[in-house]
């Protein structure tokens, strides 16, 4: 007689097994800086002029909605608190969702078509009968690269999108640059920041461990490594959508005010 929900228990064994032991791994990692210098080269400084673009492109969207929004609801000498809202805005949640939401594509994508390749060429099997575990050689350093890259990206969008905001604001005839930037950073204190690049670490993990999930479970051939770089995709992003929310519940509870 079958048991109702094992059949999923038993899909999700390996995923949560190769969760385990590439955690455990991380350590090893620390004593193998080596091993993270492609996946950090990868996740990180090729990363870094979509972050920054994508700050600019955000922070000139958000500073267009956020000023007409104010002056709409509390007239024109609101926009004052423009910068505040606007730093707020973007520290707590613009920026590390977006670096999350763009790992997930970016990375995600590239992961597990990289490990989904080495799955069809058999080289995932060549490492098991050496004696190395795939979780350890392979996925433990992306894992890290991802925890480590995503607050440095987040940190590089949310310079972006304020300098761009407070660029638009100055050239609109509104506040200086300078008086800009000193009005929002002047809210943001150090438990606003540690908060938000935290869970980003947690997204770097989430976006790696399900890239490299599918990407070591991939079908045969050229179809397989496909299918398998869009569920790396897809389940990233879902993935950073729910922790998201979790997560700033959480932050909320143990950070109150």
């Amino acid at each position: 007689m079958a048991i109702p929900g094992a059949s999923l228990v038993v899909s999700t064994l390996p995923f949560f097994r190769m969760a385990w032991r590439s955690t455990q791994a991380l350590g090893g990692v620390a004593r193998q800086p080596a091993w993270l210098a492609t996946p950090l080269e990868s996740a990180l400084v090729k990363a870094m002029p979509l972050a920054l673009v994508a700050g600019a492109a955000i922070g000139v969207v958000i500073w267009i909605h956020v000023r007409d929004a104010l002056v709409r609801v509390a007239g024109p000498g609101a926009a004052m608190y423009l910068p505040q809202g606007l730093a707020l805005a973007v520290v707590l949640e613009l920026a590390p969702l977006t670096a999350g939401l763009m790992a997930a594509g970016r990375s995600g994508a590239n992961l597990a078509a990289e490990l989904a390749a080495m799955r069809v060429s058999e080289q995932l099997d060549a490492l098991s009968v050496l004696g190395q575990e795939p979780e350890r050689v392979l996925v433990a350093p992306r894992l890290a690269a991802q925890m480590l890259a995503l607050p440095l990206l987040t940190g590089v969008i949310a310079l972006g999108a304020l300098g761009a905001a407070g660029l638009a604001e100055s050239l609109s005839g509104g506040l200086t640059l300078t008086r800009f930037w000193d009005e929002a950073w002047r809210v943001v204190h150090l438990r606003d920041l540690l908060p938000a690049l935290g869970k980003t670490v947690i997204f770097g993990w989430l976006v790696a461990l399900f890239a490299c999930y599918h990407g070591t479970h991939a079908g045969e051939g050229t179809e397989g490594v496909g299918r398998a770089a869009t569920r790396g995709v897809v389940s990233g992003i879902l993935a950073v959508l729910l922790a998201n929310v979790f997560l700033v519940r959480l932050i909320q509870a143990v950070f109150p005010g």
